[in-house]
């Protein structure tokens, strides 16, 4: 199969042939239908963090079941699933508290004594999130994909799989924002977007989209920002504050920039809640005015947008079929897997909220 092949950081992805395996016990083979590129792949390219090379990226995407493992029954040949790289285990002490989204049990990856998923020239290549989507197919476990109707477009489905379910989960499920509150979103990307579409699904009366590029903010208004922040020209802590009177209940930092994480805090009111949910780089610290935390200002972090995604997936499909859940308008461009490199470059360009690469 041809697969974009992640050497290093700072280094384009090559289209390169490479052998898949055949599933183990517990695995299905997918054939890739749609991936979006997000910008967690473009933390790996562009050096913030560090992974065996050489690699398959990608994590967001949509496909339909080619081949299952001797053990699998929740799929089937055929069947048209999205996929997640929060795969669980199901019994582990995360999983059976609510909290799958946290599994790390060792049981959903192969172990050091099996064969390779994925080999290069007869070396092994790292499977990237458990799934690998910048590739003609994916090899995963079966707890790392949900089953969706035939008729589901697979561009918006893929968008399912990681940004839609990270900014809407950010908002819903992780902050639990409450009717009628006051929200600030930085960054309007692809998890940015769905963050304020998961605020205005949650009932929020004001909703402040905050980045420094003009055409991102006007999609930010189209999909449910009630107001809108130029961070290139203005200070964004003090516009919001001007705005809402003081600072708003709930901020969402969707960037992965140090910087903004502490405006996010800076910006709520007091008993607010800041919630990051960006991949700050390696290293970094978040620096917080320590007396804030009197006036019971929190701050809290959100991994996948705390999914229970074989529940919140179906739940987001059918809110997309309502027209409450806008996908198709999250697209900026559609391109094949030979576009990655493309495709970082106009994410970092600010030309994008999404760019999904398309496979026949």
């Amino acid at each position: 199969m041809k697969a974009a092949i992640f050497h290093g950081a700072h280094q384009p992805l090559t289209i390169e042939e490479v052998h898949v395996d055949k599933p183990m016990a517990h695995e299905v083979l997918v054939k890739t239908m749609a991936s979006g590129v997000c910008h967690s792949d473009l933390h790996f390219v562009d050096g913030f963090y560090s992974m065996p090379t050489p690699a398959i990226l990608g994590h967001e995407a949509a496909g339909i079941v080619e081949a299952v493992g001797s053990q699998v029954n929740y799929v089937k040949p055929g069947d048209h699933v999205i996929l997640c790289l929060s795969v669980f285990c199901g019994h582990c002490e995360r999983c059976l508290s609510g909290e799958p989204f946290l599994c790390r049990s060792p049981e959903v990856r192969r172990g050091p004594g099996d064969p390779p998923k994925y080999t290069l020239n007869g070396q092994p290549v790292t499977q990237f999130a458990n799934l690998s989507s910048y590739a003609e197919k994916m090899l995963v476990h079966e707890n790392a994909l949900v089953k969706m109707a035939d008729d589901m477009p697979f561009d918006a489905a893929a968008l399912i799989g990681c940004g839609v379910t990270t900014g809407v989960g950010a908002a819903l499920n992780t902050a639990a924002v409450k009717p009628g509150s006051t929200v600030a979103v930085y960054g309007t990307g692809g998890v940015g977007l769905a963050a304020i579409q998961g605020a205005r699904i949650a009932g929020a009366r004001q909703i402040i989209a905050v980045d420094i590029f003009e055409d991102k903010l006007k999609r930010a208004k189209d999909l449910g920002a009630t107001h809108v922040v130029d961070a290139s020209s203005h200070d964004p802590v003090q516009a919001i504050r001007e705005m809402t009177g003081g600072g708003v209940d709930y901020a969402f930092e969707c960037i992965g920039l140090k910087r903004a994480a502490e405006q996010a805090f800076e910006c709520i009111r007091e008993g607010g809640t800041a919630t990051v949910v960006g991949m700050i780089p390696v290293g970094q610290k978040v620096e917080l005015d320590g007396p804030s935390f009197l006036r019971e200002k929190k701050i809290i972090g959100s991994s996948m947008g705390s999914n229970r995604f074989r529940v919140d997936m179906p739940r987001y499909i059918e809110f997309y079929r309502q027209g409450r859940l806008k996908l198709d308008e999250m697209i900026t461009r559609r391109g094949k897997l030979e576009d990655v490199n493309e495709a970082f470059r106009a994410m970092k360009a600010g030309e994008v909220a999404r760019t999904v690469l398309m496979f026949d």
